[in-house]
């Protein structure tokens, strides 16, 4: 609907895609009402997207980044996730992209990278 009636300069891919994927958790949430959803940022404002609790457990740090093909952009959302799954004592990380997949090992951290339309469909 935004892109139907929304003023705006750019495509905004990334931004749709968060809100996808907030959707869902939201559903999944109301399947699971112990699930929390919260978000991570830290003081030099590195933040995670997605931090998903079941009681006291992290269960899972999710990071969206549509297109991860710039290096930058790559390592900055990297560095965010790791330096949140340190912080928090989580050992699953994953990141929501447009089409890449595969496993990132990034400071000592694994990292499970997956393509929006796969990760809807699991």
């Amino acid at each position: 609907m935004s892109n139907a009636i929304g003023f705006r300069f750019s495509e905004n891919a990334g931004r749709l895609a968060e809100n996808i994927v907030f959707l869902e958790l939201k559903r999944m949430q109301a399947v699971d009402p112990e699930l929390e959803l919260f978000y991570w940022k830290d003081v030099h404002h590195r933040e995670v997207d997605f931090v998903l609790k079941q009681g006291t457990t992290i269960r899972q740090l999710i990071q969206v980044c549509w297109n991860v093909s710039d290096p930058a952009t790559k390592d900055r959302e990297l560095r965010s996730l790791t330096k949140a799954m340190d912080e928090l004592s989580c050992s699953t990380g994953l990141l929501i992209t447009e089409d890449y997949e595969g496993e990132e090992e990034f400071r000592s951290k694994t990292i499970q990278c997956a393509p929006l339309w796969k990760w809807l469909l699991d």
